[in-house]
């Protein structure tokens, strides 16, 4: 498996594999998931050079955290980092009942993911989506607080605009923004992205894959389980996914060209924007990981580019990222 390089991640944060590994499939989201494959695919991810591991806190109510927990038990702390969002609150149906992100709730969130996952810190915290009912200055001076106290390394946001990216660091360091990122999604180039540059904000892009969108695994159209977040999400429903499904096939035969997969190809676009955006793949499988980190070995040249930007132009998709409900709750897209 290639060996991928590292990467600092903005000015003030970590450095980190160039690929990092999302771990939220691994626990339900897009369906059932195997837990043998799950940890094989975090220790696969740690042997090919990634460093940086994604959770949250509420991702099957604590699931994920205790999964990678054992995953990493036998792990030495120094090769890897944890990057965990909190804030999200969820009810015993598994319902999202709102965002809490408060100094006090701050605190208590930690200590329990702290519990979970089985480590002393946290590389990187962070609320994994602006509390309307708090001032993001008292969130990140709690967090602040937390890195002096050692329990936290580094802060981080998750899907806030420019202008909560610029109060937040007036508080404090802030090492990345996690936010959703793709050929397909670039919402962020016209403001967002050249704010993280100038603050000196890395990016860890999620959502590069499009949820698997861009990728060979839905392009016979598959149906989607109740509990997957595809069957609720709009870019994949009816004629959206029709119509995306046609910039799939556009894209395959640029890939088929260059003897890639779609999915790298996609990873590979992600890559040549910049060093200071690393992607974060959710793959739960190892033969997933193998293929994503094989991307970095794709170096794409400016016609390619081009023909990638007129394949999947930045509008073309259909449908938004989240239904109506979470979309509100995102402050990157205000």
């Amino acid at each position: 498996m290639t060996s991928i390089e590292q990467t600092t991640l903005g000015t003030t944060g970590p450095k980190v594999g160039r690929i990092g590994l999302g771990a939220m499939g691994m626990s339900g989201a897009y369906g059932a998931a195997d837990e043998k494959d799950s940890v094989a695919t975090i220790h696969a991810a740690l042997d090919s050079g990634a460093t940086l591991i994604d959770t949250g806190d509420f991702y099957a109510a604590g699931h994920n955290e205790m999964l990678i927990g054992r995953a990493l038990a036998q792990r030495p702390r120094e090769d890897y980092q944890l990057s965990v969002k909190f804030g999200a609150m969820r009810g015993p149906d598994g319902a999202f009942v709102g965002v809490d992100s408060r100094p006090a709730a701050v605190r208590n969130f930690l200590t329990y993911s702290l519990q979970r996952l089985g480590v002393d810190h946290i590389d990187i915290y962070r609320p994994a989506r602006l509390d309307p009912n708090v001032p993001i200055e008292d969130t990140i001076g709690a967090l602040a607080e937390l890195v002096e106290a050692g329990y936290v390394r580094h802060i981080g946001l998750s899907e806030v605009g420019a202008q909560t990216l610029r109060r937040a660091a007036a508080v404090a360091p802030i090492a990345d923004l996690q936010i959703e990122y793709a050929l397909i999604t670039r919402g962020i180039e016209s403001d967002i992205l050249p704010t993280a540059r100038e603050l000196g904000i890395g990016i860890t892009a999620y959502g590069v894959l499009s949820r698997g969108l861009l990728s060979d695994s839905l392009r016979t159209r598959p149906t989607f389980a109740p509990d997957d977040f595809r069957a609720h999400s709009p870019r994949f429903q009816g004629a959206n996914l029709t119509s995306n499904l046609k910039l799939v096939e556009a894209l395959a035969k640029i890939a088929d060209r260059r003897d890639v997969s779609v999915a790298q190809l996609a990873i590979a676009w992600v890559l040549s924007r910049g060093s200071d955006i690393v992607p974060v793949i959710g793959a739960r499988r190892v033969d997933r990981w193998a293929e994503a980190v094989a991307a970095a070995d794709i170096r794409l040249s400016e016609a390619e580019l081009a023909a990638l930007e007129s394949a999947a132009p930045a509008d073309a998709v259909a449908g938004t990222r989240y239904a109506v409900e979470q979309m509100a709750m995102l402050d990157s897209e205000r």
